[in-house]
């Protein structure tokens, strides 16, 4: 079968796609893509400079729109603007995030700051933006290889007791795949497709751990061999988004050798993002989390 590329993404003219965090890496190579297919884009950024620079070079009508994940009052601002706009949302790309900083870190509700950020944050903007996606529309949750890593820590979420910047991580990224999965099944009016990006050279890799960690040496020493580009590490994701034969459910990633890299396709989801009892305490621990119910 031939590999899926860019070219294979069907005209996107007029329809609207979201993209979190598209200021740069994943996010923004996603933005361009579909921008180039004639989608309208919003960027989704929390810094304005970065946030306005990246939707003029993207050009093709990208805006950019302030959006910090890490405050679910920014969350709330951005959704009621569209929602008073009523602007039908074809496809929520929810990518934005933060990678293993090696001190713990709060968002301004309190919240470990990836669990806050990566998750609840995209939790509950989707949540809130719900009204809005388009029958037949597609979400987009990214998820990543370290989800397979990854546990929810149900006693304690936010890392209070014992601060580990990896678990919290993988946490984050399982739970991200685990909502993927669970709106799929929720609900059939609107297409589910998680993704991962594969191991993509981006700014999130070089500002995760600190200078002296381990894991951070291996990056640098091991990363150009092991790693692809952002431009390949979005196709995964614009795959989910746009590809006809990908189905609601389905898990996208880079199908080479550990999923480290390669082309766009389908891959397993790990045990704990099948369990349909974690999914469910996920679920009810996420509308607690961020104050609402989410009606699908």
């Amino acid at each position: 079968m031939q590999r899926w590329t860019t070219a294979d993404i069907p005209p996107q003219t007029g329809h609207l796609a979201i993209v979190t965090g598209a200021n740069s890496g994943i996010g923004y190579e996603t933005a361009l893509a579909l921008a180039k297919a004639g989608a309208r884009v919003i960027v989704a950024a929390r810094d304005e400079a970065k946030g306005r620079a990246a939707a003029q070079g993207i050009g093709h009508g990208a805006e950019w729109r302030p959006l910090d994940l890490a405050s679910l009052a920014s969350v709330s601002a951005f959704a009621e603007r569209l929602l008073r706009e009523a602007l039908p949302i074809d496809m929520l790309i929810l990518n934005a995030g933060v990678m293993a900083p090696p001190a713990r870190r709060e968002t301004a509700d309190g919240f470990e700051l990836q669990w806050g950020t990566n998750y609840l944050g995209h939790f509950a903007l989707a949540a809130r933006l719900w009204p809005l996606m388009k029958t037949g529309g597609r979400v987009v949750p990214l998820a990543s290889i370290a989800a397979k890593r990854g546990r929810i820590h149900f006693d304690d979420p936010n890392f209070e007791r014992r601060y580990d910047a990896w678990a919290a991580y993988c946490q984050s990224k399982l739970a991200m795949l685990i909502l993927g999965r669970e709106v799929a099944r929720r609900q059939t009016r609107v297409e589910s497709i998680p993704a991962h990006p594969g191991f993509a050279r981006t700014r999130i890799v070089a500002n995760g751990p600190g200078e002296g960690n381990i894991r951070n040496i291996v990056f640098r020493l091991f990363g150009n061999l092991a790693s692809q580009s952002a431009a390949a590490g979005a196709l995964p994701v614009l795959r989910a988004a746009t590809d006809p034969a990908v189905r609601s459910g389905d898990y996208i990633g880079s199908v080479g050798p550990f999923e480290l890299k390669g082309p766009p396709g389908p891959v397993s989801a790990p045990r704990l993002a099948r369990d349909s009892a974690v999914a469910e305490r996920l679920w009810a621990l996420s509308e607690e989390n961020v104050g609402l119910r989410w009606q699908l």
